[in-house]
């Protein structure tokens, strides 16, 4: 077998710098490859707000410091055991998923709303880590 360089894949110094600036842009882009828009993320926020709000407990617990939260430890809110039990922390990346299917993430939980969209979950994402501090 005879292998040839093909020059159009050699590492260059210029090829090597744009493939780090490619994955650096990736792992900044957010859950699911998305940029988030936090002002298109509080409007579509308004759809949870039957069940959530920022500051109170309500069906559904209040978002306010959920970015970096544990799962099932807002005071005052009576989250199932399997929630509470997770173990999970909400990064952005777990909320991406569990916004993606709740129930697949955890079986028992109360929580059956999904949003079936990447970018809509980037924006919201992107409002509840800007606006519930």
């Amino acid at each position: 077998m005879n292998v040839r360089s093909n020059p159009a894949r050699r590492r260059t110094p210029e090829r090597l710098a744009l493939a780090a600036i490619a994955t650096a842009l990736l792992c900044v882009a957010g859950p699911a490859g998305a940029t988030g828009n936090a002002a298109r993320g509080q409007a579509l926020y308004k759809g949870c707000a039957d069940c959530h709000s920022i500051n109170e407990n309500g069906i559904g617990p209040m978002h306010k410091g959920v970015v970096g939260r544990k799962a099932g430890s807002v005071a005052g809110y009576d989250y199932s055991p399997d929630l509470k039990n997770s173990g999970i922390v909400w990064t952005e990346e777990n909320l991406d998923k569990w916004l993606t299917g709740p129930q697949a993430m955890v079986p028992e939980t109360k929580m059956f709303f999904d949003v079936p969209d990447a970018q809509d979950r980037a924006d919201i994402i992107a409002y509840l880590k800007e606006k519930a501090r």
